[in-house]
């Protein structure tokens, strides 16, 4: 014999032994034969109704993840053009505080939007007064990197989309070890800066043609990693998580972008300097 509580309820009755039950009116007044014949013509449209989208069941969808992106680069050139026109000395600040904020939210295991949205604001100041000093040394470069940067996303999403680029366990690995690499060579550099061996404006290992060389290999692997973002953001949408995370998945391509627009700086400015 069934559980009588969910044999009586509407809700867990089998939608089409429901439509086939007759309205009890024998044994029962009219009201209450009228109320029941009402919520299960209620229930019917609940079950013909279509499915939840992810949206409404609070999932990630990609339309999350481009408004918070949009929404940050938004926030990043407006506070660049207004670190540009009004204090680029300001950029050094900007580093300092962006980094701090970065590693901030690298490490944080839920998305803080406050601290994602003041990262943004750090790296605007920041790019806003390096790109003018940038402008003041060579006349339109800024533009000329804003249209690589934009190229070269727009490159790496046409790969990933096409298949051409598949992000597998090797794929990363490689990766891996090619941004270690890059990192040590970066560390490397920065030293003999400080300790003035050699010359040029980015240091003994950035400048002149090998200069150009590292910058080329910096923007192939910032390239490969859009491309792992973009897997990234479709195993979250794909598994379902949290709609919350599109803070995280912003925060991420934010992170690359910024980095794929200085290398692209430091390229062209070495190409037009002396």
């Amino acid at each position: 014999m069934a559980n009588p509580v969910f044999n009586n309820s509407p809700v867990f009755q089998d939608p089409v032994q429901r439509r086939g039950q007759r309205s009890p009116a024998s044994t029962v007044s009219y009201g209450t034969a009228g109320a029941q014949v009402a919520d299960a013509a209620s229930l019917d449209q609940m079950y013909d109704a279509p499915a939840a989208t992810t949206r409404e069941t609070g999932r990630l969808t990609y339309d999350d993840v481009i408004m918070k992106t949009a929404g940050l680069l938004a926030l990043l050139v407006v506070t660049g053009a207004a670190t540009w026109v009004l204090a680029p000395q300001l950029w050094i600040f900007g580093a300092i505080v962006g980094l701090v904020l970065g590693l901030v939210n690298a490490f944080k295991k839920t998305p803080s939007p406050a601290l994602i949205t003041l990262y943004a604001a750090a790296q605007g100041v920041f790019l806003g007064g390096i790109s003018a000093i940038y402008e003041t040394w060579y006349d339109g470069i800024v533009v000329q990197a804003v249209l690589a940067t934009v190229s070269v996303f727009a490159a790496s999403l046409f790969l990933f989309r096409s298949g051409r680029v598949r992000v597998t366990p090797k794929f990363t690995r490689i990766l891996l070890l090619a941004m270690v690499g890059y990192l040590v060579f970066s560390l490397v550099n920065v030293v003999l800066m400080l300790v003035g061996v050699g010359g040029g404006d980015f240091g003994p290992l950035r400048s002149g043609p090998l200069g150009i060389a590292v910058g080329l290999i910096a923007v192939v692997l910032a390239a490969a990693m859009l491309i792992v973002d973009f897997d990234s953001i479709k195993r979250g949408v794909e598994a379902g998580v949290p709609r919350q995370f599109a803070w995280t998945a912003a925060f991420g391509l934010v992170v690359t972008l910024v980095w794929l627009y200085l290398e692209l700086l430091r390229i062209f400015a070495i190409l037009r300097g002396d």
